[in-house]
């Protein structure tokens, strides 16, 4: 049986992961999703990689759940509901306690959870013929995995909208939401992701990881108590700059600031 997520090493410290079940658009059943949480964990632990991009072989990067699954997903299978929301939580979640900065390639349909693993994504490229929505209300299913997502990247009535009205935006609507860092043409659209991941790559690993833990740790804070934060990470980096000790610092005060203000259940 082929592996649900292809895993590539690209240029130097740069691990590629595709999603493989292009005959089902990529969409997402509970294998797809365990085989996408074990891969990015796995990538993580990995010392050679640096950096990750994530995306979707065949025609399109994810066209969301899995329907066929949702036969057994009933009150009499209980056991399976619990075990596909626990990998979903799991998996949405671990992008920012990720050590290492990811970057999603996304064509053609991203819908739903698609659409949502996506955008967890800490950048996102994606190519012209985008399709991507959350079109879950329609089919009376609401995405309640998603919307955590969602609100911490666009003002919040246009994320209710979004969600509300299940409307599928394209490229260009992406990206002047500021969902999309980069529009491409689709033949390129691979290629920009590892550029960008590959220039992530030629920084310092413990530097990457002390930058991504504080970029979203400070997100959650006050003002000023992220200033504070913000000094005192500064500060260490100054004063013992070119030292591997001045980095392990770094990293130990970054993740004292994540313990302290997330848990599990915040990190969306």
């Amino acid at each position: 049986m082929a592996s649900e997520v292809l895993a590539d090493d690209g240029p130097t410290g740069v691990r590629i992961l595709t999603l493989n079940r292009p005959e089902k658009r990529n969409a997402l059943n509970t294998a797809l999703t365990r085989a996408i949480l074990d891969a990015l964990e796995a990538a993580d632990r990995d010392d050679a990689v640096r950096a990750i991009v994530l995306c979707g072989k065949g025609h399109s990067f994810c066209a969301g759940a899995d329907i066929t699954e949702f036969s057994e997903l009933t009150a009499e299978q209980s056991d399976k509901v619990e075990e596909r929301a626990q990998v979903s939580h799991r998996m949405y979640s671990c992008f920012r306690r990720l050590t290492k900065p990811i970057v999603s390639a996304v064509h053609g349909a991203a819908l739903g959870g698609g659409a949502a693993l996506a955008l967890a994504c800490d950048m996102m490229v994606v190519s012209e013929d985008l399709r991507m929505g959350f079109p879950e209300i329609r089919h009376s299913i609401l995405p309640a995995l998603i919307m955590p997502i969602l609100q911490r990247q666009i003002p919040t009535k246009i994320a209710f909208d979004l969600v509300s009205s299940g409307r599928v935006i394209s490229a260009q609507d992406a990206r002047e939401l500021h969902l999309a860092n980069h529009v491409v043409p689709r033949d390129t659209l691979l290629p920009v992701a590892v550029e960008i991941a590959s220039a992530w790559a030629k920084a310092s690993p413990r530097a990457m990881q002390t930058l991504k833990s504080l970029f979203y740790g400070v997100g959650d804070l006050s003002f000023e108590d992220a200033m504070t934060e913000g000094r005192a990470v500064n500060n260490l980096g100054h004063r013992w700059r070119d030292t591997a000790a001045s980095m392990s610092a770094l990293v130990v005060q970054s993740r004292h600031l994540l313990d302290r203000v997330q848990d599990e259940s915040l990190l969306l």
